[in-house]
């Protein structure tokens, strides 16, 4: 791209922005400078399992963006995702393509060449990653959920903001493709179509117990298995509790233990939820009142939840219900009638039904309310693409389409309802101190201490003056 292009690239792209964000929220202040014009955007890669991949594939489509390095604790899934690298720009013609492997991550932080990284690491490493990232000057793309807990979203929310990068969360529902339905529905919702909105129903599919106990297994070469742990309590290595050795794109074990991540309530109600904010005005709120239960597995090699029932009050009246009966995706209800939106075709996990072969992804009570919007009504930002739109808030220094402060709300939504969950009893939550409301038990559970003091992201925070 040529210096000339990149200048009506960047002028553009803010011109079009700023023009189109008619909804609160939308754009804030950001990084402190606007990219050069005259080189494309560094980025390294941190995490080189299933979403890694797609990440650093999407991000490298783009000639905004150059991908410099990759990193991962497993030597196998690193090579594979620097050979990767390395082949993309050698099929565009490129010879001498360097592409530096890095197994710890904070060599990546300290070089000043690198402007951007994607974090696609395990839930439970987010926060330390990106808010250390943040700290460095590095903007940020982080996949879902956010962070693995509500005490790290508000800490990365924090270094994000006082260092002025950019962070696009992977929340890529919001964008226009191939999630279009989100993105309609939210805004019909949000401009009053199906009148005033009273109950949204949402469905995340759930995790079904795997079968087999839970059995120590010797750790594979090539894979710091104890730093991988980070700040996780010290606990035998199982395959079936980490990654796939034989896959990079096979599913993850880590995503159904409950030290890892959290189980179907932030792993896709990290997505369904965001819409559901989104859609009802409430991305910098949240719930005032969580009623939630749910089973939990049991001496099963996967621990997160099973079945679940939530429900959730918003200070504008709107009852939230989320149930693993439900079809996945989300139905807004209003005075005037409904309209549902999902991903169609995609499963959450192989019992799900095909959408594709039934109702479509995106239908109402009356096909008049998914008529098109008009001129008077308001619209989100454009972002046809999510690693776009986040590369293009670099190059043009203003907010993303999932910008951190809502994706710390979404998140905490998420993990309140966990908190419900596990405790099994109502639950009243308060927005503005991002706490519940005189209830010791449930407040223990915002955050948890870490296994050694290298991984205390409070420590990190403390040492930055940020607490």
């Amino acid at each position: 791209m040529t210096s000339l292009t990149r200048r009506t690239f960047v002028r553009n792209t803010l011109l079009g922005s700023i023009g189109l964000a008619a909804l609160p929220g939308l754009l804030g202040a950001s990084a402190s400078s606007v990219l050069s014009p005259n080189r494309r955007i560094q980025v390294a890669q941190i995490g080189c399992g299933r979403m890694g991949t797609t990440d650093f594939e999407g991000v490298m489509a783009h000639p905004l963006a150059r991908v410099v390095a990759v990193c991962d604790l497993d030597a196998r899934r690193l090579a594979i995702a620097q050979a990767k690298v390395v082949k993309h720009y050698q099929k565009r013609g490129e010879t001498n393509v360097e592409v530096k492997a890095y197994h710890d991550y904070r060599e990546i932080l300290a070089r000043s060449d690198i402007d951007a990284v994607i974090v696609s690491t395990p839930d439970h490493w987010h926060a330390l990653v990106a808010v250390e990232a943040a700290l460095a000057g590095k903007h940020l793309y982080v996949q879902k959920p956010l962070t693995y807990d509500i005490n790290e979203a508000i800490a990365l929310r924090k270094a994000v903001q006082a260092r002025k990068v950019i962070l696009q969360t992977g929340s890529q529902q919001r964008s226009e493709k191939p999630f279009h339905a989100f993105r309609k529905a939210s805004e019909l919702v949000r401009n009053g179509r199906i009148g005033t909105l009273r109950v949204v129903r949402i469905g995340v599919g759930m995790d079904k117990p795997s079968g087999r106990k839970p059995t120590p297994m010797p750790v594979p070469a090539g894979f710091d298995y104890e730093r991988w742990l980070g700040p996780v309590a010290r606990q035998p290595y199982m395959e079936g509790r980490v990654h796939p050795q034989n896959s990079v794109n096979g599913r993850p074990g880590w995503i159904t233990t409950e030290d890892f991540g959290l189980g179907m309530i932030t792993n896709w109600g990290a997505h369904h939820l965001d819409i559901a904010q989104w859609a009802m005005g409430q991305e910098l709120g949240g719930p005032t009142l969580i009623h939630a239960k749910a089973d939990f597995m049991q001496d099963d090699l996967w621990t997160v939840h099973r079945n679940y029932h939530i429900e959730m009050k918003y200070a504008n009246d709107v009852q939230v219900i989320l149930d693993n009966t439900f079809e996945n995706g989300l139905r807004f209800e209003g005075d005037l009638g409904w309209v549902f939106c999902a991903r169609g075709a995609e499963k959450v996990t192989a019992s799900d039904p095909n959408v594709a072969d039934g109702p479509s992804p995106f239908r109402a009570s009356d096909p008049k309310w998914l008529a098109p919007l008009e001129g008077g009504e308001k619209r989100w930002m454009p972002s046809p693409n999510h690693y776009l739109n986040w590369l293009e808030g670099i190059a043009g220094n203003h907010a993303p389409i999932a910008p951190v402060e809502e994706a710390a709300r979404s998140v905490q939504t998420c993990c309140a309802a966990w908190i419900g969950m596990k405790l099994g009893r109502p639950l009243k939550w308060d927005v503005s101190t991002e706490s519940f409301v005189g209830d010791e038990a449930a407040n223990a559970l915002r955050g948890r201490p870490a296994s050694k003091p290298e991984f205390d992201i409070n420590r990190v925070m403390k040492n930055a003056g940020l607490v």
